[in-house]
C-alpha cells in the first residue's frame, strides 16, 4: 500500500488545452505545463531544466516537448531528456474529470 497523498488541484478547463499543443498554468507559484497529446493528458514542470525556458511554448509532437529556447526535448509520459537520457524535468499525474484538468500536485 502506498503513502502517497494525492492532492488534486483544478488548473484548467478542458476546453482550453487543444490537442497537441499545452497550457501553462500556476499552481502555489509553480510553473506547470499540461499537454494534451495524441488523446492523452500529461504535465510537468513548465520550466526547462535547461535554462529555464518556457516548457509549455514548445513544439509537440511524438510523445515529446522541444523547449523553444534552445532545443532540448523530453518525452511527456516521464519527463526524460532525449538525448542524454536523464529524467530531467519534473511530472505529474494528471487527469480530466467533468471538464476540468486537475494536477496530483504530490505526485
Amino acid at each position: 500500500m502506498s503513502d502517497h497523498v494525492q492532492n488534486w488541484v483544478d488548473v484548467a478547463a478542458e476546453e482550453d488545452c487543444v490537442e497537441g499543443h499545452a497550457v501553462e498554468v500556476l499552481v502555489d507559484g509553480q510553473v506547470i505545463a499540461i499537454f494534451h497529446e495524441q488523446g492523452e493528458w500529461f504535465a510537468m514542470d513548465g520550466m526547462c531544466a535547461h535554462q529555464g525556458g518556457p516548457i509549455a511554448q514548445g513544439h509537440v509532437a511524438g510523445g515529446c516537448v522541444t523547449c523553444p529556447w534552445h532545443g532540448w526535448q523530453y518525452e511527456l509520459s516521464t519527463g526524460i531528456q532525449t538525448i542524454n537520457r536523464q529524467p530531467l524535468q519534473k511530472t505529474y499525474a494528471v487527469r480530466a474529470c467533468d471538464g476540468r484538468i486537475e494536477v496530483d500536485m504530490n505526485s
